[in-house]
């Protein structure tokens, strides 16, 4: 979660099951239907010797299929993996701004330190307070998890809350419009100046390398479609 605030990938899925702005449901409510809806009691005998319906099998199949979602075919990968690939030279100097002005939080090859962090957009409309409500550390007033920037073309809205459309506006908020709150990352306020210096030229060649980061295999991988049933 954004927050950190589950921790196991097993327990997960109880969290948007039972959110009322999500599913709005039970566990139980859910279990119901699964073992009342073709063909899933048939496909738990399958998965686990018998068609009983647990919470515990339920939860265990659903991780296990989370744990398959591994992207690793982008052309980012191939170029590391010195496949005959080569980044263009517009990508090749989007990489090195980015090792200069992002690595720090978006660390390879996740492209994230796991980390949480103030970014500096703001409480935004619903003041969500981030990991502190977990926690209940001051210091960890509107810090969320570094996200992943792989996979960007097909993931937006972009931000924790997703008030952010385009690329170009998360680009945007970095260079110009970092609000200073007491609890910002530091590495958006380097001798008094507010987030991270980027041109018009800069902007362009991060969006050309983080482009190399989309894995268009992953996104179309049959084994994660419904269809593969």
């Amino acid at each position: 979660m954004w927050d950190g605030g589950v921790f196991d990938m097993d327990l997960q899925p109880v969290v948007p099951i039972t959110n009322p702005v999500e599913m709005d449901e039970t566990v139980e409510n859910v279990l119901n239907k699964l073992r009342n809806t073709a063909p899933y009691p048939a496909m738990f005998k399958k998965a686990f010797g018998t068609e009983e319906i647990t919470t515990a099998r339920m939860m265990k199949a659903l991780s296990q299929f989370m744990v398959m979602l591994v992207s690793d075919q982008s052309k980012y990968d191939s170029v590391m993996r010195k496949q005959g690939v080569t980044f263009t030279q517009e990508e090749q100097q989007g990489y090195t701004l980015f090792q200069q002005k992002c690595s720090s939080c978006h660390k390879e090859p996740l492209f994230t330190d796991q980390s949480f962090r103030n970014n500096g957009i703001g409480t935004g409309p619903n003041n969500d307070e981030g990991r502190y409500p977990v926690t209940l550390n001051t210091d960890d007033k509107y810090k969320f998890k570094v996200p992943s920037l792989r996979n960007l073309a097909y993931t937006a809205p972009y931000m924790h809350d997703g008030r952010m459309y385009t690329l170009n506006a998360v680009f945007n908020h970095y260079s110009s419009e970092v609000q200073d709150m007491a609890t910002l990352d530091p590495l958006l306020r380097q001798n008094g100046v507010l987030g991270i210096p980027l041109s018009a030229n800069d902007k362009q060649y991060l969006l050309a390398f983080l482009n190399t980061l989309n894995d268009r295999h992953f996104i179309t991988d049959k084994r994660f479609s419904e269809e593969s049933q």
